[in-house]
């Protein structure tokens, strides 16, 4: 790379690959004046010889770690969904038109960026994911073992202590209602059951551990119906909630409010937007529950006159996703302002 070159870029956008990276760059005109490809491990040595200049990557596997690399090369780096830069690609797709968006849209004034997640994060998001690969799996493991026995004309209730409980007996049952190769199966799906039982346990520890010595999860935690995992999930997901303006915004893009088809002055409202973080937005609805049948901590929580007069108006399913709503509300107000939830302060309001 020539020494000219290295003065006038101002804009660099980098298209992520496994193995190798498709990089434009954009002088303060708009002009490109760089289009390379380079591999893995060229990119930090090129930027390094670089002056500062603002790059713009997708906000995908990979983009953390290396926002954070060139972040310490004094480089202003900045990420983005891929839904938003999709509009500015112009022909047909390929991975140097990729960056060329990539480098066009983080310039917009407008843009929404994704905050770059820090290790620490990046660590406690990984142990939500793989409990939550494990809750699924466990589902999935259960709900085997339910239609076996349904073929066999054995109903149990709903609920997993209730399948706890009843597999011994059923497992004892004579051979005519149960075979003896269809026992052996269930006794095996019983047992993947018992190790994802503990694993998932193991995980949940660790992750209440690290959410009871975070100063952030501990505040969070004073919110009614937020408990370690859901504030340790909120705060692997936007760390301080710096990314967002308001308690509104974030609500926004946890996806529970209203998908708006409004034209000619005509507002329509239709369900759920269901955007963003979907494993955070149902952790966030579950919390709502939580509240909701447990009316006797309302008024020790401020949230009574609220809920009385919503549930006057609103089906009981439609009050759980406004309090979810409220909930995710309050947990960034508390998370963003580092303070800790006042019930006081809600009544008030």
């Amino acid at each position: 790379m020539s020494q000219t070159l290295k003065t006038v870029i101002a804009v660099v956008g980098i298209d992520i690959g496994k193995n190798s990276f498709h990089v434009v760059g954009l002088d303060a005109r708009g002009a490109i004046v760089l289009r390379q490809r380079w591999s893995r491990h060229q990119v930090e040595a090129r930027f390094a010889n670089m002056p500062p200049c603002l790059i713009g990557m997708e906000a995908c596997v990979g983009a953390h770690h290396l926002s954070r690399r060139l972040q310490c090369l004094g480089h202003d780096t900045r990420l983005m969904p891929a839904k938003y830069v999709r509009p500015y690609s112009k022909g047909q797709k390929n991975d140097f038109r990729d960056a060329e968006a990539i480098a066009e849209a983080v310039q917009r004034p407008t843009m929404k960026f994704v905050a770059t997640k820090s290790a620490d994060q990046l660590d406690l998001q990984a142990l939500h994911r793989v409990r939550e690969r494990l809750v699924s799996q466990r589902t999935g493991i259960i709900n085997q073992i339910r239609a076996f026995l349904l073929e066999r004309g054995i109903a149990v209730r709903q609920g997993q202590r209730f399948l706890r409980a009843e597999l011994p007996g059923i497992l004892a049952t004579p051979s005519d209602v149960l075979s003896a190769r269809m026992a052996r199966a269930i006794e095996g799906l019983t047992g993947d059951w018992r190790r994802l039982d503990a694993r998932i346990e193991d995980l949940s520890n660790e992750i209440e551990a690290i959410a009871r010595q975070d100063l952030g999860c501990e505040r969070l935690m004073s919110v009614p119906g937020i408990g370690p995992i859901i504030s340790s999930a909120m705060v692997a997901a936007i760390g301080a909630g710096d990314a967002f303006s308001k308690g509104r915004d974030f609500a926004a893009w946890l996806g529970l409010v209203p998908r708006q088809m409004s034209t000619g002055d005509r507002t329509i409202l239709g369900k759920i937007s269901k955007r963003g973080n979907r494993y955070l937005r149902v952790l966030f609805v579950q919390a709502a529950w939580v509240v909701l049948i447990k009316p006797k901590s309302w008024e020790r929580h401020g949230l009574r006159p609220w809920l009385d007069a919503a549930k006057k108006r609103l089906h009981h399913n439609v009050l759980a996703i406004a309090l979810a709503n409220k909930l995710a509300r309050i947990a960034w107000s508390v998370l963003a302002r580092g303070r800790a939830f006042e019930a006081s302060n809600l009544r008030a309001a």
